[in-house]
């Protein structure tokens, strides 16, 4: 494969590599046309990325007459940015389940999502799709910190007690002296029987079977119609999955999430590793094979954090130091919901309203928390009973496991709009200052994470609706 010669839709090649994710590299996604005028469903998804074709996918399976609504193209927003991880490791979650929610729903949150890898698999069965799905281990690892022992000790008492919460709640998992990476650590937590696989290639043959309308952004919802900029969809369920809710007033999920991105490089020359890794402490890398290449994600910081840029560089001295010979091919950045107690909201978005359901939230594990997504919100539409919504039920407040996000992202949200007034640049959802990230030459809005392009177009939502942009000439 010669990435130099390549020239893909909302691709560019920078010094010889090419910015935009691997899974882009050979996969020709069905084109689907604009929703002009008026249709009617049995179910509206607002979204065509992995949770919304999911849950699609599944109420077609079960006769329901199902439209996705998609702004760009199938799988052009988070979904083609993920490293593709399938599992129950989420980082440092369940001891904190345990201590800030309950024992008993850290072990629900543990079943639904081993169920979702489970599930992955059985769809790819079933359908027999060539997607590279693959059961490996999942790492969970505490580096050494070279001449910080205090920051070593700390990483290792977490890792220590991540583990002591997993045999808690009955999670499969052994301690680790070692690891497959060229770094030095305290100890690793092994999860085995977790997944990895290649998501635009899963995703093609459930795309041909579904109805679905490209290049329609939603602009609102009035009861039983989702209004599109040149059409409507009627239906008696309506389901948001477009990553982040664009309605203000319904759900008020602007208080409720902040969002995060993080970066990820393609290289090759630094050989393969044995399952799917990822660090304790936030600056720590994750790390996965894919193919040829290696993928290493890190950076992440909240959206509109990144004035100075920075972020790949760091990342490609990162990969550097570990895989000395390594070259990067590609690389790319995403952009993650973060809720106010690390479980996604899934479910019926507000209480009283029976028929408008909700998945966002993700916390850095989209594809995993996209199948239980689908798996809860179809029990809903179908009336069957879920012993799982109550834990993911977007009508809940963990005030233990909350209160300390919910002030930090109440205070970011002031800052934001109190600049916001005087601010040339200006943020078309509620108004909070855009900052400029150098590093992606983009836009961000770091109250709720709207992104917008050097001409005001909208990248990432909640935003719907352009901004004007004014460039700093100094």
């Amino acid at each position: 494969m010669f990435f130099g010669n390549m020239r893909m839709l909302g691709e560019k090649e920078v010094f010889g590599k090419v910015k935009g994710s691997v899974w882009t590299e050979g996969v020709a996604l069905k084109k689907f046309s604009r929703l002009v005028g008026e249709v009617n469903a049995d179910v509206a998804v607002i979204g065509a990325g992995m949770a919304g074709i999911l849950t699609a996918y599944k109420l077609m399976k079960d006769g329901k007459n199902v439209v996705i609504v998609e702004a760009n193209r199938v799988m052009s927003g988070q979904s083609e940015k993920t490293t593709a991880k399938i599992t129950i490791q989420h980082g440092v979650i369940y001891n904190k389940l345990i201590e800030k929610v309950s024992k008993a729903e850290a072990m629900q949150y543990a079943k639904v999502n081993m169920e979702a890898v489970e599930e992955y698999e059985s769809i790819v069965r079933k359908e027999e799709i060539d997607c590279d799905f693959i059961r490996c281990p999942s790492y969970l690892y505490a580096r050494v910190h070279e001449g910080d022992e205090e920051a070593t000790k700390a990483d290792h008492e977490t890792l220590i007690k991540e583990a002591e919460a997993a045999k808690q709640l009955g999670i499969k998992s052994e301690l680790m002296t070692s690891i497959n990476l060229p770094i030095s650590v305290t100890g690793a937590l092994r999860f085995d029987d977790q997944a990895q696989f290649h998501p635009m290639k899963f995703v093609k043959p459930l795309v041909d079977q579904l109805t679905i309308y490209e290049h329609s952004r939603v602009m609102e919802l009035k009861e039983d119609r989702v209004v599109t900029e040149h059409g409507s969809v009627i239906a008696k369920d309506i389901v948001v999955a477009c990553h982040y809710p664009f309605m203000i007033k319904k759900g008020f999920y602007f208080l409720r999430m902040h969002q995060e991105r993080s970066y990820v490089l393609a290289v090759k020359n630094a050989g393969t590793v044995d399952g799917v890794y990822y660090g304790v402490d936030k600056n720590d890398i994750s790390v996965r094979s894919c193919g040829e290449y290696l993928l290493l994600g890190g950076e992440r910081h909240r959206t509109g954090e990144n004035r100075e840029g920075g972020a790949y560089e760091r990342l490609r001295n990162i990969a550097k130091e570990w895989y000395p010979n390594c070259e990067e091919v590609r690389r790319w950045s995403a952009q993650d919901c973060m809720s106010l107690d690390s479980i996604p909201y899934i479910g019926r978005l507000l209480a009283g309203e029976n028929n408008l359901y909700v998945a966002t939230g993700f916390c850095r594990w989209g594809m995993t928390s996209s199948m239980v997504a689908a798996i809860i919100i179809r029990n809903h539409i179908m009336s069957d009973f879920n012993p799982y919504a109550e834990v993911f039920s977007p009508q809940r407040f963990n005030l233990k496991a909350s209160v300390k996000n919910l002030a930090e992202d109440s205070m970011e949200a002031v800052t934001g709009l109190t600049k916001g007034i005087f601010a040339p640049n200006k943020c078309t959802h509620l108004g909070c200052e855009l900052v400029y990230n150098p590093d992606e030459d983009v836009y961000e809005c770091p109250c709720h994470g709207s992104r917008f392009d050097c001409h005001g177009e909208v990248l990432d939502g909640p935003a719907i609706r352009p901004a004007t942009i004014k460039k700093d000439e100094s």
